[in-house]
């Protein structure tokens, strides 16, 4: 591959690809002389095996995904190792259950909490002797992990009383319309889709299982980063700028018009508007079917290490790994130090670490970074825990 060449990246119809598609509208990409093609895929696995088998340079991502790849854990484990030199979002999803099952687990007057919601799909399910059917994007994703926290949280029993099967985010609401899903955790802006299609609701998001959880990650060849490193450094300066700027609310409008066209989202801009940040701030009646992505703020874009150790656990925890072993070999695709050179050009604050604790903040809070420190929201489990690692 030679500097002229195109740097191709992969992403999904989500609310959560704005920095790779900004950085492309507003000129970043090519303010960096990247000629870049954005490759609109259908699903994750689509995503993963193009990546792994070289047919694209780098990928919105799913960080279980990206260490499964690691591990040989996926089916789409190819030639083409990879590294996550950065992450894109936090939060944006939504546990959103068809309609029936909804008006059961919500009450109209309240706002319950997720371990409320979670407590409430119990008893329903005791109550109606059913076992739904929900889907999850990808096997090794958030959202299979974090819909099984917020399922466990409420003492239900994950191989008798649920069946999981797999739905890319795009069908998720055509699954549910057609009766073959009961629910579904998924990123932005589906959950919204469904309650506006009046099929499903939202009972649980990102934000209240786990705040501020790394969501999405961006994805690249390790040949890039071995090979060509200035031209990876190039990348990231890019996607950081753009991240910045779908960040910030007053920019909202532009994103969720350029998000909205049909060549990548292909939905209307003010449904995608919901999940941007500033969208808590816009009077909806009602309850929110949407989770608000971050882009920048909170250290959005720094590739935790912590983060990807709390997966990998969740991973452990339901038998995708056998020993913890893996996890230091799967952690090392995240690579903050690459991260870090790029932040550095820009004058942006570097974090002094790449673990911090996990769910013992529940206010706002000071990070140690250089060369100022960085503020940072709340980081709580739905269910009070606490997570450290020690390893970096």
């Amino acid at each position: 591959m030679n500097g002229a060449s195109v740097f191709r990246i992969g992403l999904l119809r989500l609310t959560d690809a704005a920095p790779l598609i900004m950085a492309r509208e507003l000129g970043y990409f090519a303010m960096e002389n990247l000629d870049v093609s954005l490759s609109v895929e259908p699903s994750w696995a689509n995503i993963a095996d193009k990546l792994a088998y070289g047919f694209l340079d780098g990928a919105l991502m799913l960080a279980p995904l990206a260490m499964a790849l690691a591990l040989g854990l996926s089916g789409s484990s190819g030639p083409e190792a990879i590294v996550v030199p950065a992450a894109l979002s936090l939060d944006g999803n939504t546990v959103t259950l068809a309609e029936s099952w909804a008006a059961d687990v919500l009450s109209v007057e309240l706002r319950p909490s997720a371990v409320e919601t979670a407590l409430n799909f119990r008893a329903v399910l005791e109550r109606r002797g059913a076992r739904p059917v929900l889907g999850v994007v990808h096997t090794f994703s958030t959202h299979n992990l974090l819909l099984r926290y917020w399922l466990a949280s409420g003492g239900i029993d994950l191989a008798r009383d649920v069946t999981f099967t797999v739905v890319p985010p795009a069908e998720t609401v055509d699954a549910v319309r057609a009766g073959k899903i009961d629910g579904f955790c998924a990123g932005a802006p589906w959950g919204e889709v469904a309650a506006r299609a009046g099929i499903g609701r939202t009972v649980a998001t990102s934000h209240a299982i786990w705040n501020h959880g790394t969501e999405k990650v961006f994805a690249v060849r390790q040949r890039v980063a071995d090979e060509e490193p200035a031209r990876l450094q190039a990348a990231l300066r890019a996607v950081l700028q753009a991240a910045s700027y779908c960040d910030n609310p007053a920019n909202a409008l532009s994103v969720a018009d350029v998000l909205a066209q049909e060549r990548y989202l292909g939905l209307p801009a003010d449904i995608i508007l919901t999940s941007l940040p500033g969208a808590q701030f816009r009077p909806t009646p009602g309850r929110r079917n949407a989770d608000v992505s971050t882009f920048f703020g909170n250290a959005a874009t720094f590739p935790w290490r912590s983060h990807a150790s709390w997966f990998l656990s969740q991973m452990l925890r339901w038998g995708y790994l056998t020993t913890e072993n893996e996890s230091r070999r799967a952690v090392a695709v995240f690579r903050p130090e690459l991260y870090c050179e790029a932040a550095q050009s820009l004058g942006l604050p570097i974090p002094k670490a790449s673990l911090k604790s996990e769910g013992t903040h529940s206010q706002p809070w000071l990070l140690p970074a250089s060369p100022e420190a960085i503020t940072m929201g709340p980081d709580l489990f739905m269910d009070g825990a606490h997570f450290d690692v020690s390893f970096d």
